[in-house]
């Protein structure tokens, strides 16, 4: 094949060519193969003969164990851009003799389309008598051996805590029910019924005339709509299915169906191939493949009293440490623990409006909202902090607003006194439902947003972010939509007030760490705060500029996926913010673990001295990267 300007690009600047002139490069390329493979194809088979090394140009390709069935491979890592492979045969290239007679090594496969540089022996040698070519082969051979020494402590570990077959990274394809039991659209309610009783499942994946998913139907379903509302007249699958169910394919793992499973609330998913069914997983398979009496908690919450609601607490923070023990990375382990605690406040909600009924308070008067705010509204949470919550209720009848007022009042007063026996602390802002300043109608809501907008004092700004944090979890759908639609509105009339949040955010820089080096042995800075320092201006910046495109609502992962949508941000730098986001969260969340297991005091302070020499330099390249942010973002009001 004929490489590319962008590929040529990357190898000029590649540590295994940089410093040569473009004839000497050129000459050396000669040598060297292009090649380009199709996701699924094989790059580098098991028991092929390694000549040389592999450079990843573009795309992705995983490292395999072959276990001689394909469904049995084991990915032990990821390729991507600019990274090679090929180390493991560095002996031979060495000269050094090999005891084995036939050798049985990993295998390359492309996950989607890949282009890579064959790099032969002869070509490595020729520039073996280079310094920064030794050097730059001598530390990724250390770091991989770093690396698998890690994976085989941990899948040792792992073996030994689950059971061989039952580790956490398991795939889903290990799980599932096959081959899928199909019905297709026009199969009648009664056939279907009859299917399910004479195989005696619990469930059906419905197709399209093409072989692809379009529904599920599950028992509950013929019973709600079908028998129970006393339809006579033949009905077909497509009339009563779910379209459009949430889907799996066989090669996710499977913390990530179970939070797919959790965060959705569903308990049953198709597994599909090209979007057609080619098996089932349930959530009571997973439960019953993993630790069934840590799980046990979702029972927990949702018979827990406000007598033993401390209890929950207790018990999510045993799925926490399963998680994190487990090194499942840390946006999956928080979409799994947000979950378990959106669920406990929703059951806390339903005690506050039991326990209002009780006193003859009545339900609702109006439709309402309850909102999360801070690391719940983020979907951040690992470990119980203070309450930041709100609610919104719809604009009451004339002559009606203080009798509306108080039943939400007292309401909001019962929600934060169950929380606190649940083991979140009070806001000491006070920045809760219970108080008059954070509930209110949709026209009070916007007054107050007004009142910011054209106060835009440093409370009011700390304010208005710590609100744009905001996440709906409870309430009238049909309410948050308008209430969404007026706080965008009044945004668009308060640009002094995000203007003036951006001059803040100058004031406020994200430091910068000394270069790497320097930083592992004459650390100038002791310990930085991870939270004040690094998260917030990440938060703020991306608050910011999502507002400033009419983006109101959503997590940080899911205003950095709107805003590349919007072109605001170009993919690559999408993907650095991502992984910026996933260093940050993952040094906070390990640092402030640590300090919970060992008794200490809670804090968002990280002394450098406790961290590896990695976790380091991946911190110093989030910042970089947030420093990014920051610098767009103030950009973007003409800031400089």
């Amino acid at each position: 094949m004929e490489p590319k300007n962008n590929h040529i690009d990357q190898v000029l600047h590649h540590p295994m060519f940089s410093g040569l002139s473009r004839a000497e490069t050129d000459e050396l390329l000669n040598a060297c193969e292009w090649s380009t493979f199709k996701a699924g194809e094989k790059i580098l088979y098991a028991k092929s003969t390694r000549e040389g090394l592999l450079l990843i140009l573009e795309g992705v390709a995983e490292v395999c164990v072959d276990a001689g069935k394909k469904e049995n491979q084991e990915v032990l890592e990821v390729l991507e851009p600019g990274e090679m492979v090929g180390f493991s045969s560095l002996a031979d290239f060495l000269g050094e003799p090999n005891p084995h007679e036939e050798n049985y090594t990993v295998e390359v496969r492309a996950i989607e389309e890949t282009v890579c540089l064959r790099i032969p022996y002869e070509v490595l040698e020729a520039r073996w008598n280079d310094e920064s070519v030794r050097d730059y082969v001598m530390r990724q051979v250390a770091t991989r051996l770093r690396e698998i020494y890690a994976s085989l402590a941990e899948q040792v570990k792992l073996a030994t805590q689950w059971g061989e077959s039952e580790p956490f990274i398991r795939r889903v394809q290990d799980l599932m029910s096959q081959p899928a039991l199909c019905k297709t659209e026009d199969t009648p309610v009664q056939e279907l019924a009859e299917f399910m009783m004479e195989h005696k499942v619990s469930s059906l994946l419905i197709t399209d005339n093409k072989g692809k998913l379009s529904g599920i139907i599950t028992e509950k379903d013929i019973v709600s709509r079908y028998v129970a509302a006393g339809i006579q007249t033949n009905k077909n699958a497509k009339d009563i299915m779910t379209p459009d169910p949430y889907t799996v394919t066989r090669n996710e793992y499977y913390y990530e169906a179970l939070s797919r499973f959790l965060i959705n609330g569903i308990k049953h998913m198709p597994v599909v191939t090209n979007k057609k069914p080619i098996g089932m997983v349930t959530l009571s398979d997973l439960l019953r493949r993993k630790n069934r009496g840590t799980f046990d908690i979702l029972q927990e919450i949702e018979v827990s009293t406000e007598a033993n609601l401390g209890e929950v607490k207790l018990a999510i923070y045993g799925v926490l440490e399963k998680l994190l023990d487990d090194h499942i990375p840390i946006l999956h382990v928080l979409e799994v623990i947000t979950s378990l605690y959106d669920k406990l406040v929703l059951h806390i909600i339903a005690l506050a409006i039991q326990k209002m009924e009780e006193e003859n308070a009545g339900a609702p008067p109006l439709p309402f909202g309850f909102y999360m705010m801070g690391s719940g509204g983020r979907g951040e949470q690992f470990m119980l902090t203070d309450q930041d919550h709100f609610f919104v209720y719809d604009n009451p009848p004339e002559g009606q607003e203080e009798e509306v007022d108080a039943y939400f009042a007292k309401l909001g007063k019962y929600i934060v006194e169950i929380m606190e026996t649940a083991g979140y602390k009070r806001c000491e802002g006070n920045m809760m439902a219970s108080y008059q300043q954070w509930r209110g109608s949709i026209t009070r809501w916007e007054e107050r947003l007004r009142t910011w907008g054209l106060r835009a004092t440093n409370d009011n700004i700390l304010l208005g972010h710590n609100f744009l944090a905001f996440r709906f979890l409870y309430g009238d759908e049909a309410l948050h939509d308008r209430f969404v639609s007026m706080v965008g509105e009044q945004f668009e009339k308060s640009r002094i007030f995000l203007y003036r949040a951006a001059q803040q955010e100058k004031q406020t820089p994200v430091p910068a760490l000394d270069h790497p080096i320097r930083a592992i042995f004459r650390m100038k800075k002791e310990k930085i705060d991870i939270k004040k320092q690094a998260l917030f201006p990440f938060y703020h910046g991306l608050q910011l500029l999502s507002v400033q495109h009419g983006i109101i609502e959503g997590t940080p992962k899911e205003k950095i996926y709107l805003l590349k949508q919007k072109k605001i941000f170009s993919s690559d730098f999408a993907e650095e913010l991502l992984y910026a986001y996933e260093v940050l969260l993952s040094v906070r969340v390990s640092q402030s673990w640590g300090r919970y297991q060992r008794g200490e005091t809670s804090t968002s302070e990280v002394y450098f001295t406790h961290m590896k020499t990695r976790e380091k330099e991946e911190l110093m390249i989030a910042l970089k990267t947030i420093r990014s942010l920051q610098s767009q973002t103030l950009a973007s009001f003409g800031i400089m």
